[in-house]
């Protein structure tokens, strides 16, 4: 790892959308707390990936700017199912390399989980408000309508390529009488929020529970309804959390449903068992999310499965700590945008929702590639 240490900045082949970005090697014993982490339990998370990622390489399907190719992970995954030394399987398999994103130099890092909120599986007085199934009719544009419009998934009326539905015309009816009812909350915020975090728990009155996986979003922009709060006045921007929004949220029921509709974009899912209580529903791999190791990434840049290094805080129970652990992105989503950008994954319960909404964290954030891929990036001149 000597030759690591120079510190030569890297960039790969032929990437327009990481074109600012510049990834710099390092060595494992440089990044604080490498040592005192849990590795064997990223491996377990990585060979979670690793299964789809042999099985079915969905994420292959579209271009990563420093993703590499299925044969680069295959050869990892395949070392990685055999290794009885986690720490030193993945600094042998890996090279490391700290990301430097000029668009955000300090990183951010913000965290997500999975709520748990009563349900029906018919509409009643008390259950009203439904959780959707994907639309038949939603469609993912072709590039050239894609481009013309701004957006990659809408649908088609008589051959016309229009937006899909907002959130505000959806809760309006727009997809009513389809029969794309999974079940039924008390509460539109309890749905809003389910769909931020992107899956949630449901749990009916007989006391089974089931799970809401991400299944698809009707491709209109996101808006964070905190920032239109701060904007507003109502909340200040250092105070904003997922908790105080839902608190003025409460405070202010007649207002609640208007500002959920700056939020047009609107995400569809689909019912999947509870399976493993430990884990959590499957993100945007289709892999079962671990707490505390899965991240939510910018696909753009980093492939589902890559083994990533966060240095950062958190707000734990027992106040700000620093977190520095490795995990594994297996997730996404619309608000996760650059390449030192990072949604971690807390898990379910009081103390996941807590941190999770009150994590907005600075820190660093370095890439583990495998080695094959490492060796096809060029110095910038």
């Amino acid at each position: 790892m000597k030759a690591l240490a120079a510190g030569v900045m890297l960039m790969a082949l032929s990437l327009p959308a990481a074109a600012a970005v510049r990834l710099e090697p390092v060595a494992f014993s440089d990044l604080s707390g490498w040592a005192a982490d849990d590795h064997q339990a990223a491996l377990a998370a990585f060979r979670r990936s690793c299964a789809e990622t042999v099985n079915e390489g969905t994420s292959f399907a579209r271009p990563v700017a420093f993703g590499g190719t299925r044969a680069d992970w295959a050869a990892a995954c395949a070392a990685g199912a055999t290794a009885t030394a986690a720490r030193h399987f993945f600094e042998t398999a890996f090279r490391a390399f700290r990301v430097h994103d000029p668009n955000r130099p300090e990183g951010l890092f913000t965290g997500y989980y999975e709520p748990e909120v009563r349900a029906s599986r018919r509409a009643t007085r008390e259950f009203s408000v439904p959780v959707h199934a994907k639309p038949d009719d939603l469609v993912a544009f072709d590039p050239r309508t894609e481009k013309r419009l701004g957006l990659r998934y809408g649908r088609k009326v008589r051959g016309r390529a229009l937006p899909y539905f907002t959130r505000r015309e959806i809760d309006e009816g727009a997809l009513a009488g389809r029969g794309l009812e999974i079940a039924w909350l008390a509460d539109a915020a309890d749905l809003f929020f389910i769909q931020v975090q992107g899956s949630g728990r449901l749990r009916f009155a007989d006391g089974t529970v089931t799970r809401l996986a991400y299944a698809a979003k009707s491709g209109l922009p996101y808006t964070g309804i905190g920032g239109v709060l701060a904007e507003r006045g109502h909340i200040p921007r250092a105070g904003l959390s997922m908790q105080a929004i839902r608190r003025w949220m409460v405070q202010n029921p007649a207002e609640a449903r208007a500002l959920m509709w700056q939020n047009r974009s609107y995400v569809f899912f689909r019912e999947v068992p509870l399976g493993d209580a430990s884990l959590g529903a499957p993100g945007a791999q289709h892999v079962a999310l671990t707490p505390r190791r899965s991240l939510a990434v910018d696909r753009r840049f980093w492939r589902f499965g890559m083994p990533v290094w966060l240095d950062t805080t958190a707000p734990l129970p027992a106040g700000m700590k620093p977190f520095r652990h490795l995990l594994i992105a297996q997730d996404t989503g619309s608000a996760i945008i650059g390449a030192a950008r990072g949604d971690v994954y807390w898990g379910w319960g009081p103390e996941a929702e807590i941190t999770a909404g009150g994590m907005k964290s600075e820190g660093a954030v370095t890439v583990l590639l495998p080695r094959s891929l490492a060796k096809r990036l060029r110095p910038m001149p």
